[in-house]
C-alpha cells in the first residue's frame, strides 16, 4: 500500500490485493486503522460480506485541516466512498475526539450509534519512570514527523523570540521528515533551521521516553490531531506540556492543570506560554504531576487493549442475534 500515491493503477492493484486476502481468509473480524485501508477495507467488507468490522479512525488528516478549492473538491469526491465505507451493518467506529465526531457527522456519513469514542491507542505508562526533571537550562522538546501541520515552523518561530528575549533555554526538535506527506518539511528546511541555530535537530529518535525525562517542557502546536500519542507520553513522563486549542490536541491536555493551551499558528503566544512555564517551575512541576496522574487513570494500554476486546466480541454477539 502506497499511502500518499494517487496513481489509479497503484490503487487499484492495492484494493484487488485487499479483495483477494479478504475472500480467501474469511475473516470474523477485519479491523481497519486510517484513511486508505478503512476506506478501501470498508468497501471490500461490505462487498465480501465480512461479517465484523472495525473501524479506527486516528485522524481527519489534511484535507480537512484546509479549507482551500482542492481540499473542498477532494472532500466533494470522498463523500460516496465514506458514506459506502462507514455503513457496514454490524460496525463500530472507532473515533479519538468529538470534533472529528461532529465533523463526520455534519458530513452526512456516519451513524452516531455505530460510533465508540476512545482517547488514543494507549501507552506502555512502565516505560516512564523518571519523573524528576533534569538540572540545568531549561529544555523544550517537539517530538513528531517533521510537518507543518504538526507546528513545526511555530515551534522554531517561539524558539527564536525566546532566545531573542534573552531567556536561557533549550529547543530539541525530534523527528523526521515524511515525504509522502504533503505538508513535509524538506532537507532545505531543515538546513536553515540548523544555520539559525534556535532549535537543535535530534533526527528520528526511538527512546520518547529519555528524550522526555532529559526535557522540561513538551510542546506540540499542531494544526489539528486525532489524539496525539506525544501529548499522552508527554503526560505519562510527568511533564507539563503547551499545545494547541485544536481537534486532538485540547482533549489531551486539561487546560492549565497539565498544560497550557494556545491558539494554532500563533509563534507570539506559544513563546509566551512557553515562557510563563520557564519561569514558574513550581507550576510547571504540579502540571507535570497532574499530568501523570491523567495517563494513569486515561492512558493505559492494558485498557485500550480490553476496550477493543469487547468491542470484538459485542461484533461477534451482534452477528449471532442477528442470524437467529
Amino acid at each position: 500500500m502506497k499511502r500518499g500515491s494517487i496513481n489509479f493503477l497503484d490503487n487499484a492493484k492495492t484494493f484487488f490485493k485487499i479483495w483477494k486476502f479478504f475472500k480467501e481468509e474469511k475473516p470474523d473480524i477485519v479491523h481497519l486503522v486510517t484513511i486508505k485501508p478503512y476506506l478501501y477495507g470498508g468497501i471490500i467488507s461490505r462487498l465480501t460480506d465480512v461479517p465484523c468490522l472495525v473501524t479506527a479512525v486516528s485522524g481527519l488528516g489534511t484535507i480537512f485541516i484546509s479549507d482551500n478549492l482542492q481540499s473542498k473538491l477532494l472532500r466533494l469526491l470522498l463523500y460516496p466512498i465514506y458514506k459506502f465505507a462507514f455503513n457496514h451493518f454490524n460496525q463500530k467506529i472507532i473515533i479519538q475526539n468529538k470534533d472529528d465526531l461532529k465533523t463526520l457527522q455534519d458530513w452526512g456519513v456516519i451513524n452516531s450509534l455505530k460510533v465508540k469514542l476512545l482517547k488514543g491507542s494507549g501507552i506502555k505508562l512502565e516505560n516512564f519512570t523518571n519523573f524528576d526533571e533534569p538540572f540545568g537550562v531549561p529544555t523544550i522538546a517537539l517530538a513528531a514527523r517533521l510537518l507543518r501541520d504538526k507546528g513545526v515552523n511555530e515551534f522554531v518561530a517561539a524558539a527564536k523570540i525566546i532566545k531573542e528575549r534573552g531567556i536561557q533555554s533549550r529547543f530539541l526538535l525530534a523527528g523526521d521528515l515524511d515525504i509522502g506527506n504533503p505538508t513535509s518539511l524538506e532537507l532545505n528546511d531543515l538546513n536553515t533551521i540548523k544555520k539559525n541555530g534556535h532549535v537543535e535537530i535530534l533526527g528520528y529518535h526511538n527512546d520518547i521516553s529519555k528524550l522526555y525525562s532529559q526535557s522540561h517542557i513538551i510542546c506540540l502546536p499542531s494544526y489539528r490531531e486525532g489524539f496525539p500519542k506525544g501529548l499522552m507520553e508527554a503526560a505519562a513522563a510527568g511533564r507539563a506540556v503547551v499545545t494547541t486549542d485544536v481537534p486532538g490536541c485540547r482533549e489531551a491536555v486539561i487546560p492549565n492543570e497539565t498544560g497550557l493551551i494556545v491558539p494554532a499558528k500563533d509563534p507570539k503566544k506559544l513563546a509566551n506560554a512557553i515562557q510563563w512555564l520557564i519561569e514558574n517551575p513550581k507550576e510547571r512541576l504540579n502540571m507535570g504531576k497532574a499530568g501523570r496522574r491523567f495517563a494513569e487513570k486515561n492512558f493505559s494500554i492494558e485498557n485500550i487493549v480490553n476496550y477493543h476486546i469487547d468491542i470484538y466480541f459485542e461484533l461477534i454477539n451482534n452477528k449471532k442475534s442477528v442470524r437467529n
